[in-house]
């Protein structure tokens, strides 16, 4: 790679807005909040920001539920607050990225106000609205990802709307072109403004099958364990093959603007994953890949994993890796303290861009959120199945006082336990901290551009280590991983000077429990 956009070569960090920084003293975080932190994400090292829904919404999914596409919600602030946290920002050098919720709309939204009125409205066929099936009820077994069925009944003009998630999130009607060219000029809009990219909501979702057919039922279904959502498999209300063209439309309005980026949010398989690049590279730059996330964390599944993904790109596909986000648990509840310091080192050292989730460079975990606490749509339709996301969404820790320099009111949600260490001013000043290796980690990744953008050569693995090569001409480091928590022999030799070890003190010979070492070949 000659010369690799940012998008390629930089680490993106993702703020839950809510969560970050609150300045205005409501307990819930906004854009001001998160204009006085850019120093902070200048100085750790990476390079985008991707915020999290900040539009009108009456936030019954937080945010996730749009009531104009084209404004900023005064919990989070208003246009002139985006548009000075945006110049703030590219002062600094950051980019940033938005969320774009394409899927739906809140039940809020002019548009779905004014398609409910009347079956003989202009904007009727802007949602996806069905007569009831014979002898009543919903028009087909299709649900919701959030529990029930994704259908709901509207007594004003005696026909359901398709809501695959809240039903006060309507689904839109993507086969009609009027909607599409609203969205894709709602995306413009943002662009304009200078925003640099967007992270595209549940993309492989918005189109449905054109016959409203019967999704067959799973046969791994776990009943009272799984979601209820997952009693079907999603065949016709996710992925369908008419969906890539919506992804290509999109690419093209995204080039309208040099340099910036689309990037898919698709849970989905390995295969499904890389079409979304587009026959001839045309569609997302990066549809997200989430495999990391539910990965079992051991050194031949994760070698055999990123080789795999490896061999899948089509050729110029830019791969990129991802360890959190809002929707699933931290990894430090994952797989502990001292794996998370593994997984860093293995986040940002594999080829291709990594997408960081705002407080795992300091060690957040999980929060504790007590059944009065929850605030998450998901667990109060589905409560005791641990489906929540309220624990990792949890405040950031800044300092270690009240309200962890988050807030100096209440917090939406508890800030929790062992704030005294896990915070950013105390994991600053410790050399030793979890804070220190992250940023240890993205200089050594933005000095070297086999670290950067050089090629992956996996050298050996065994029941408990991985190492892999990464290079650039003569510019080569070697990554050593050990995925256990007892004391190992490395499989393979690591010539040349350590540069890097998550563990202070050396044993060359031994891999000690939970250590990653960077040597420079």
């Amino acid at each position: 790679m000659t010369q690799p956009l940012w998008w390629q070569d930089g680490v993106i960090y993702q703020i839950y807005p809510r969560s970050f920084a609150d300045a205005n003293g409501d307990g819930i975080g906004d854009l001001e909040g998160i204009r006085a932190k850019l120093g902070y994400l200048a100085e750790l090292g990476i390079r985008a920001l991707w915020i999290s829904p900040v539009f009108p919404s009456p936030m019954a999914d937080f945010g996730y539920d749009v009531s104009d596409y084209r404004g900023i919600d005064p919990l989070f602030g208003d246009i002139e607050s985006m548009d000075g946290l945006i110049a703030d920002a590219h002062a600094l050098g950051l980019k940033v990225i938005l969320d774009f919720v394409p899927n739906h709309t809140s039940d809020e939204h002019p548009w779905f106000r004014e398609s409910r009125r009347s079956r003989d409205s202009a904007f009727r066929d802007w949602y996806l609205w069905r007569d009831p099936a014979p002898g009543g009820g919903p028009p087909n077994n299709w649900l919701s990802n959030f529990g029930g069925s994704a259908w709901a009944f509207d007594p004003v003009t005696g026909q359901y709307y398709l809501h695959l998630f809240l039903d006060r999130q309507p689904d839109l009607n993507w086969r009609n072109p009027v909607v599409r060219e609203a969205m894709y000029d709602a995306i413009r809009f943002w662009l304009r403004r200078g925003v640099d990219g967007f992270r595209v909501d549940v993309l492989y979702h918005v189109m449905k099958d054109a016959q409203f057919r019967d999704n067959p039922i799973n046969p791994a279904y776990r009943d009272g364990i799984d979601s209820e959502a997952n009693r079907f498999l999603p065949v016709h209300t996710a992925d369908l093959p008419e969906v890539l063209g919506i992804v290509t439309a999109m690419r093209e309005v995204i080039d309208e603007f040099p340099e910036r980026v689309l990037i898919g949010e698709l849970y989905l398989p390995l295969e499904r994953i890389v079409a979304y690049y587009g026959e001839n590279l045309d569609g997302a730059n990066l549809p997200f890949n989430f495999l990391l996330i539910g990965a079992p964390w051991e050194a031949r599944y994760i070698a055999s994993l990123v080789e795999r993904y490896e061999a899948a790109l089509p050729h110029g596909g830019w791969p990129n890796w991802v360890l959190g986000n809002h929707d699933k648990p931290r990894i430090a509840s994952r797989v502990g303290d001292l794996q998370a310091r593994v997984a860093a080192v293995l986040l940002l050292t594999l080829r291709g861009t990594p997408t960081m989730y705002y407080g795992d460079e300091i060690g957040m975990r999980d929060g504790l959120i007590a059944a009065d606490q929850v605030r998450d749509p998901f667990e109060l339709n589905e409560p005791g199945k641990g489906l929540g996301r309220d624990p990792q969404r949890t405040p950031m820790r800044w300092f270690p006082r009240e309200g962890a320099g988050f807030t100096r009111g209440i917090p939406w949600l508890p800030i929790g336990d062992h704030l005294a260490t896990c915070n950013v001013a105390s994991e600053a000043e410790d050399h030793a901290s979890l804070l220190s290796l992250y940023k240890t980690l993205l200089r050594l990744r933005r000095d070297s551009r086999a670290l950067n953008v050089g090629r992956f050569q996996l050298l050996a693995v065994d029941d408990a280590v991985m190492v892999y090569e990464r290079s650039d001409g003569d510019d080569r480091y070697v990554v050593a991983l050990n995925f256990t928590d007892t004391e190992r022999k490395l499989p393979v030799s690591c010539p040349g000077t350590l540069v890097l070890s998550t563990i202070p003190g050396l044993s060359l010979a031994l891999l000690r429990a939970g250590e990653a070492r960077i040597y420079r070949a």
